[in-house]
């Protein structure tokens, strides 16, 4: 029995980037080049690394379905992901670029078998682990993302905004303090 299958990847998926998208929109346009300190990525970088990341999966696992990373040329393929994160775009574009992929990636998510999501991809010789399951793989661009997002929520405090997670769960809290009354 499957607990969590596709159609919870691609579920939480679009939550977690409905969030993204949502903190992409409270960000002014002019605080997109805000850095966190020099040596991190702006705003605009993070977010765009974040909307390029799932091109990523939909290579391994959906056009290539590759099995094993031995002879991957990774840093090949990253270095064009991160080259992506310098081509100067306007925030529209930005949310843009993370709604389109986000949903494409959610639609590939949703019509995966659980066959599927129990194959394993090797790793090269002498990597811990060894090997992954690409339902493993496909949970890590989530969880990937929501690293991500909190280092834009910290951004936001730097910029003077309470971010909306933490906006909705005081509001939440102030309504059970009310009611407690």
């Amino acid at each position: 029995m499957s607990i969590y299958g596709a159609s919870e990847l691609a579920r939480s998926f679009r939550t977690v980037r409905k969030n993204t998208i949502i903190t992409a929109q409270e960000i002014p346009e002019e605080q997109y080049g805000f850095r966190a300190t020099p040596d991190t990525r702006s705003v605009a970088e993070t977010l765009i690394h974040m909307a390029v990341i799932p091109t990523f999966g939909e290579r391994i696992h959906f056009n290539d379905k590759i099995d094993t990373f031995v002879g991957f040329d990774f840093f090949g393929v990253m270095g064009a992901h991160y080259a992506a994160e310098k081509v100067a775009r306007t925030k529209a574009e930005i949310i843009e670029m993370l709604t389109v992929n986000g949903e494409r990636f959610a639609q590939l998510l949703d019509g995966v078998s659980d066959e599927t999501l129990a194959e394993t991809i090797t790793y090269p010789p002498g990597m811990e682990p060894a090997f992954k399951t690409r339902f493993e793989m496909l949970l890590s661009t989530k969880e990937h993302e929501m690293h991500h997002r909190g280092q834009l929520m910290l951004m936001q405090r730097m910029i003077g905004i309470v971010p909306h997670l933490t906006r909705h769960f005081q509001a939440r809290v102030a309504e059970i303090q009310a009611a407690q009354k």
